[in-house]
């Protein structure tokens, strides 16, 4: 896959005309989720990333797929295991547009991914923040790093221009 990496060399440091890989990332969860919304699915885009490197990505999917695992979060999982070779994940780090729900936040949780970065809270459903803290528990063995609110703006209007079209119908 041609574009797998990212091209240039940004960092955290970079100046303030070139996004933070956090926000370049994000960008790109942001477009899987437009892909979702197109598709008639909750707009929920996900990236993993090792090193620069997209490992995986996904988009939500249960409907079209008629699976209710089919989150863009554990898409993006299956995705990333196939191409490491390794259902661990050490070493990466998940962006996704909206706070992960139980099955997704213990799905990162089992396949050791070292950090999250989501974009928008999940009042209802979300597991990492709003109603549970699965991601980082210290009741289980491995605790992810948790960053929440990059590119939040985006993704919470997102979200609530397609509930306020299925409102609508």
């Amino acid at each position: 896959m041609a574009d797998r990496h990212c091209s240039d060399e940004r960092t955290a440091e970079s100046d303030e005309r070139f996004p933070s890989p956090d926000e370049y990332f994000m960008g790109l969860a942001l477009a899987l989720a437009r892909e979702a919304e197109r598709q008639g699915e909750v707009p929920v885009g996900a990236v993993l990333v090792r090193a620069g490197e997209i490992l995986g990505r996904g988009f939500n999917s249960p409907i079209r797929l008629q699976d209710p695992t089919a989150h863009a979060e554990m898409i993006a999982l299956r995705e990333a295991a196939a191409n490491a070779g390794n259902y661990r994940l050490a070493g990466t780090t998940l962006y996704v547009t909206v706070e992960p729900c139980a099955m997704c936040a213990g799905a990162l949780v089992n396949a050791r991914v070292e950090r999250l970065v989501f974009g928008s809270r999940d009042i209802r459903f979300g597991a990492v923040r709003s109603k549970f803290q699965l991601a980082d528990s210290e009741l289980l063995n491995h605790r992810i790093r948790v960053e929440e609110g990059v590119r939040a703006a985006e993704c919470v209007e997102l979200l609530q221009r397609f509930f306020t079209a299925r409102r609508r119908r």
